[in-house]
């Protein structure tokens, strides 16, 4: 790699909440970042100075900021992008269909385009979860191909992955270690030093490209077993009428014990989505597997629960409170309350939908009717089922639902005294 490379220019494809906090954490580091995406409305906005991601704290200070010293603009045409850069910063989506098979759409094209305009001695950066042996074989390999360089002696060839949660990406950008894997020592070598720089994070190398796509899957799956597992044990608690919160809190008094809470779903881009990454790939059977079926299957196990409580939901008007697939968040992706809205479908049941992050066409567009508190329809509701426990919520009067029979805290956070003083029956997650 002949030229000398300052990193001092860095595209990063890909400007969702996850690309667009890394653009603004690198730039306010010192560095000038482009960013691509192919939504003109994104890019249209952070050419403003203004960010498209909202309840991120500091995100929109930080866009501005870098906005405003010319350290940050954005453009839809990645190939101008990576033309510019010393460093490609790849974070667009790797998802699955609605067979569970890999969906590669978005990142091809980027990678296509990235492949287009890579100059000889660019780094480029994974951060998208992937599975396993993806960045070498399929990503590496493509750029190879239609650029005519090799990887590892005319570019650098890294996977990162984001290890981020929303509503605190830029917190966790900074404090989380940073796992680097890479095709060679010396690719290696080079984005730590980046990292170190431009994120100033502590760096956590491992030995290859695979290790660190390997470790990120593994984190998802852990977690997904581990809330299928306490799934699991709040079915059997439930039937032992035993209260399975006060079992998580005892058993986790001891060091070794990580229960996390029980629920009616997983939801989000991340774990009911990369287990399949391992699946697909060679591990079909097992408790990975299990864990999706069981967390999955915990929609049904709750209908069933709210559908004893009435004997028949047909013709109820169940009310869902949260269209997001978790709290104080707009995204609807893996949402339990999509699983909700077939097993209630199938019941023949009357479904409405509140969620204070969505406005009325936005949950219309799922095909169920939404309802605001104010509506005089909250005095027909017969059921509430509590799926994400946006903040608004906490303040939640149930009274203003008098018909209301039956209370199905799916996330085991209401005050079940509460509930049950205004004659409603409340059924939590392995509470009874």
């Amino acid at each position: 790699m002949e030229r000398k490379i300052e990193d001092k220019n860095v595209a990063v494809v890909g400007l969702g909440k996850i690309g667009l906090a890394l653009a603004a954490v690198i730039a306010n580091n010192g560095y000038r970042v482009i960013g691509a995406d192919i939504n003109p409305s994104v890019v249209s906005l952070v050419n403003e100075g203004k960010s498209h991601v909202k309840n991120e704290p500091g995100l929109e200070e930080m866009v501005k900021r870098a906005y405003e010293t010319k350290r940050l603009y954005a453009t839809y045409q990645t190939v101008e992008a990576v033309k510019q850069a010393d460093v490609v910063m790849v974070i667009v989506p790797v998802l699955i269909d609605q067979n569970n098979e890999t969906d590669y759409r978005y990142m091809d094209l980027a990678v296509n385009e990235i492949a287009k305009a890579i100059q000889k001695g660019t780094m480029v950066i994974f951060e998208t979860t992937v599975p396993v042996g993806d960045t070498r074989n399929r990503f590496g390999k493509k750029i190879e191909e239609i650029s005519g360089l090799v990887a590892g002696e005319d570019f650098h060839l890294v996977y990162s992955p984001e290890r981020v949660y929303s509503n605190r990406i830029v917190e966790d950008l900074a404090n989380y270690p940073k796992v680097i894997g890479a095709i060679n020592i010396e690719s290696l070598q080079r984005a730590v030093s980046f990292y170190k720089k431009a994120m100033k994070c502590e760096t956590m190398p491992v030995s290859s490209l695979e290790t660190a796509e390997f470790s990120k899957v593994a984190e998802c799956v852990y977690r997904d077993v581990n809330i299928a597992l306490v799934n699991e044990l709040a079915k059997f608690a439930s039937m032992k009428g035993v209260a399975m919160d006060e079992v998580v809190q005892a058993s986790n008094s001891q060091p070794f014990s990580h229960l996390h809470k029980p629920g009616i779903g997983v939801g989000g881009h991340c774990i009911p989505i990369y287990p399949f990454f391992f699946i697909n790939k060679g591990l079909p059977k097992g408790l990975t597997t299990l864990a999706r079926t069981i967390n999955d299957a915990m929609s049904e196990y709750a209908i069933d629960k709210l559908e004893r409580e009435f004997g028949s939901l047909s013709g109820r008007n169940i009310l869902i409170l949260g269209l997001s697939f978790r709290e104080n968040v707009k995204e609807v992706t893996k949402s339990t309350t999509l699983l909700l809205l077939e097993q209630l479908a199938q019941r023949g049941a009357s479904v409405w939908i509140n969620d204070p992050q969505f406005s009325k066409e936005e949950i219309a567009k799922y095909g169920v009717t939404p309802l605001s508190f104010s509506d005089e329809m909250t005095e027909q509701i017969d059921g509430v089922i509590m799926q994400a426990y946006h903040e608004p919520y906490r303040t939640l009067d149930f009274s203003i639902f008098p018909k209301c029979k039956v209370v199905l805290d799916g996330r085991n956070v209401l005050n079940k005294e509460e509930i049950s003083a205004l004659g409603m029956k409340y059924i939590g997650i392995g509470i009874e």
